[in-house]
Order: structure tokens, then sequence, then C-alpha cells
């Protein structure tokens, strides 16, 4: 990755979580440009229906703004699958919010320590797309799950001019990529617009594996990323350490 104290890069989150994550990278001296790769859609529905429901899992933090835009019960306690999500659950008021830093995997782990499946209902508050099986783990624990669907993460359809025109004029040293869903979406809106070989001068900054995987290939072969580079944790904070 190109050295010096700022860096030229390419934020792919929806906005509500790119512009924090923008003005954090700014503070730190770097340059930062925003091309969300999903927008999203808040789904209209009734209020949940929360008596039979022991705890709130929540695997993002657009989970919790869904969740708060059809209701304002924050007497559940929260499970989040990472800092961020559960930063978000807290500032939406949640009182009992717990972390478990990682990915569905460890929270399902969490919620196996936490919680007892004769405790009541796990309500998974999620879009309509959804990343493993969280409920299939807990229910091998003995869980009841309800997920209910609140958001719609719909992908970009075209690369905005002003993203075009930095990759084509070498101006991005690398793009920040949250998730296997965003990294196949803005791959494929480079080969669409032409601009796949510009990418030999960029480095893609992946929070796991699955992202780096995802985010190698396009349907014409390998990316010619400069450097494709993952995250030790899939936590923002550890993306953010591969920076120099």
């Amino acid at each position: 990755m190109t050295g010096g104290a700022s860096l030229r890069l390419l934020i792919t989150r929806p906005a509500e979580d790119a512009e924090p994550l923008a003005r954090r990278l700014a503070a730190l001296g770097h340059a930062p440009a925003v091309e969300p790769m999903l927008d999203m859609v808040w789904l209209d529905g009734p209020e949940p229906e929360l008596d039979d429901v022991q705890a709130l899992l929540f695997t993002s933090a657009n989970g919790v703004r869904a969740f708060t835009r059809r209701t304002g019960r924050t007497d559940r306690p929260a499970y989040a699958v990472g800092d961020a999500t559960a930063r978000a659950a807290r500032e939406a008021g949640f009182a009992s919010v717990e972390s478990a830093s990682g990915d569905v995997y460890a929270l399902a782990a969490l919620v196996g320590e936490r919680c007892a499946p004769q405790g009541g209902l796990l309500l998974h508050v999620a879009g309509t797309t959804v990343a493993g099986d969280l409920g299939g783990m807990l229910a091998e624990k003995g869980f009841s799950v309800r997920r209910e669907a609140m958001y719609e993460a719909r992908p970009s359809t075209v690369l905005g001019s002003d993203t075009a025109r930095r990759l084509a004029e070498g101006q991005i040293d690398a793009v920040l990529i949250f998730s296997p869903r965003t990294a196949r979406s803005f791959v494929r809106l480079v080969r669409e617009a032409g601009l796949l070989d510009r990418l030999r001068t960029v480095d893609a900054l992946c929070l796991s594996p699955a992202v780096a995987d995802a985010v190698r290939t396009s349907d014409m072969g390998p990316v010619p990323w400069r450097h494709v580079r993952v995250a030790d944790r899939p936590e923002q904070d550890s993306l953010l350490a591969l920076l120099p």
C-alpha cells in the first residue's frame, strides 16, 4: 500500500454506516470517499410481538435501525454480532446489550451461553437476505428462533461517476469492503464500467476471508488487485488496523 500520512480510501458501506466511518477516517488524516454498494429499504409492517420473546438478535446495525422504526420497545436483552451493531443498539436505547465481537458463529455461541431454551423465543431482526444460518445453529442448541425481515438491502446498479473518474485517474489507494455481497457488487460494477484493469494500483481491504474470496474473482476471471488484505477479526477496528 502507498505509504504516507494520507490514503485515498473508498468506503463501500451503506450510507448510514459509511458517513460516521468517513468522519473517523478523515480525522485520522485520510481522504475518504463513499460509494454505497447497497441501499437500505425499510419494510413496512406491524409492531413486533415481544410477549414470548426473551431476547433480540441483531446481525447488523441496520437490523437495529429497522426494529426501532417499528417500535420504541427496548426492554428486551439485545445480542449483537459485532461491536458496531452493539453500539447502534445502545444508542437506540437498549439497556442490556452484549456483543459477540465476531460473526454469526460467535453470536450463536454467545446466545447459547447467556440464554436458556426454556426462557422463550429469540427474535432475529434481519434483512431479506441473510448470511449464515443463525437460526439453524441455535435450533441445534434447543432454541426456538423467529426471524423477521424488516429491511431489504438492494444492490447498486451502476458505479457512481465520481468513483469511476477516481478509478480511471488512479486516485484511489484502497477500497474498504465489509461483506461478500458488497464485494461481488463492487467487482461487477467496476467490470461493467470497463475499469477492472485500474484495480492494479488499488488494495482491497476485506473484513473477513469470505469477503476476500468474493473480491478476488469476477465472471471474467481473477480481479487484478494490487493486494488483497484481510482483517484479523471481522470487526471494523480490525479492518482499520490494516491502514498504515
